[in-house]
């Protein structure tokens, strides 16, 4: 658990240390007891050994006792989707 902004990540290890989830950036888009940060991230592919393609996580985080805990998230698992979501904004938001 985290107790600071900076200390959370998206990364993970599998229980032999595995690198399984490689953070590549993190933008925090917001901050306070409820923050929303957004990973660039990629995933092993555990046939190959290889990490897959980049993908994209907004996550929200509450402060609760001192720790920050993820509350939800949202994947973009895809350019595709990416694409869409940035044209979507930039249409709504000129």
């Amino acid at each position: 658990m985290a107790e600071t902004i900076d200390e959370i990540t998206i990364e993970y290890h599998d229980p032999d240390g595995t690198l399984i989830v490689k953070e590549l950036e993190k933008e925090v888009l917001t901050r306070g007891a409820w923050t929303t940060i957004m990973f660039l991230y990629q995933e092993l592919d555990r046939r190959s050994g290889e990490f897959k393609d980049p993908k994209v996580s907004i996550r929200r985080y509450k402060k609760q006792g001192g720790y920050y805990r993820q509350q939800s998230k949202f994947n973009i698992s895809g350019k595709a989707q990416a694409h869409k979501i940035v044209e979507t904004l930039s249409k709504w938001f000129p």
